[in-house]
């Protein structure tokens, strides 16, 4: 009996998702991340997202924006300083390589995958809105929070979308209960 590698949904999905992955990562190295365009605009959302959220909340907020200084923050705090690693444009790629590597209907991805961007830039939302708090009232937790509990919520909501993904819209629960 001949194998054939390629038949096995585990190496496909892998190598599609390399070549995905990869693909994204080249355009946004070498065309998208040396304009910075792609940032700003994310980056400026965040803050201006953000901001309204802590004034809906009641808070007095400041922003600033310049090319390399983008923070958003609560009056009598120093703020919080938007980089572009926490934009979170790597994770919807991330994402959306995800969805588009696994098996699936194609009309269910065209609308989960901006749903999950979208999911994924409001948890960026509330984590800075979060942030920005912690800055205030407690700001000796902002390093522990931010290098560690909001990167596993984040990635734990990404992990839940794909979750939904795969038991929900990819069919593929139907390949592992078929008769035989």
């Amino acid at each position: 009996m001949k194998f054939n590698f390629f038949r096995n949904p585990l190496v496909r999905f892998l190598v599609l998702f390399i070549i995905l992955y990869t693909s994204w990562y080249v355009l946004y190295e070498w065309v998208l991340n040396p304009d910075g365009k792609l940032e700003r605009l994310v980056i400026n959302s965040l803050v201006y997202s953000s901001e309204h959220l802590l004034k809906l909340l009641g808070f007095n907020t400041f922003t600033t924006h310049s090319e390399t200084i983008r923070t958003v923050g609560i009056d009598g705090t120093h703020g919080l300083w938007i980089g572009d690693p926490c934009d979170g444009i790597t994770l919807f790629a991330l994402s959306a390589s995800f969805i588009l590597s696994f098996p699936g209907p194609a009309k269910h991805k065209a609308w989960f995958i901006p749903a999950s961007i979208v999911g994924i830039f409001l948890t960026n939302i509330f984590r800075i809105t979060a942030l920005c708090i912690i800055v205030l009232k407690k700001p000796q937790w902002l390093g522990i929070n931010h290098d560690y509990i909001f990167k596993i919520l984040v990635y734990g909501f990404i992990f839940w979308t794909w979750m939904i993904w795969v038991n929900r819209f990819s069919g593929i629960s139907s390949l592992f209960n078929k008769e035989k």
